[in-house]
């Protein structure tokens, strides 16, 4: 497994990666519709191609042919990738934050350590462009995916809270 930027021949592949990870994240209660934005996802993806702002991790050169999980990687040989870049706003703050805005593993290729080789690739990256911190969200309904980052040294730092406004068990008369 070998971990590396991502070129722009890779942009398909990336948004199918993309569209796999969204369609996973329905199940912990995302509103993101997976395949209804795999253009919009795919533009985000160019100008973190373009940014040095995605890593990928592929099948190939080390260990060649020991493969992590059962099923073969896409003809690509992706079985993974990481988009980062260091946030822009509005607001003046006391520390540059890095963010992490997607990380996703073929199922197959789980507990195998790719997802730790490509977040600590992206946090690298991030800590030369000048990051002094890295933030990153996670769906509070995906256990695994928390697990994984408080692994890592990730503590909740901001929550965000939601309820939905189509509830039949409360009105807005409830008081």
């Amino acid at each position: 497994m070998r971990v590396s930027s991502a070129a722009f021949s890779d942009l398909d592949a990336l948004a199918d990666l993309w569209v796999e990870l969204a369609a996973d994240q329905r199940a912990f209660g995302s509103h993101l519709r997976a395949d209804a934005n795999r253009t919009s996802i795919r533009e985000a993806l160019a100008r973190h191609v373009a940014a040095d702002g995605v890593l990928v991790a592929r099948e190939g050169d080390e260990a060649a042919g020991s493969g992590c999980g059962t099923e073969p990687a896409d003809a690509d040989g992706l079985v993974g990738f990481v988009m980062f870049d260091i946030e822009a706003g509005a607001y003046e703050q006391d520390a540059t934050r890095g963010m992490v805005r997607n990380l996703f593993v073929r199922p197959a290729y789980r507990n195998a350590g790719v997802g730790t080789r490509l977040l600590a690739a992206a946090e690298d990256a991030l800590g030369e462009a000048g990051a002094d911190t890295v933030a990153l969200d996670v769906l509070a309904a995906n256990e695994a995916a928390r697990r994984f980052y408080r692994r890592h040294g990730y503590r909740p730092h901001r929550v965000e809270l939601e309820k939905s406004m189509r509830s039949d068990t409360h009105s807005k008369e409830d008081g």
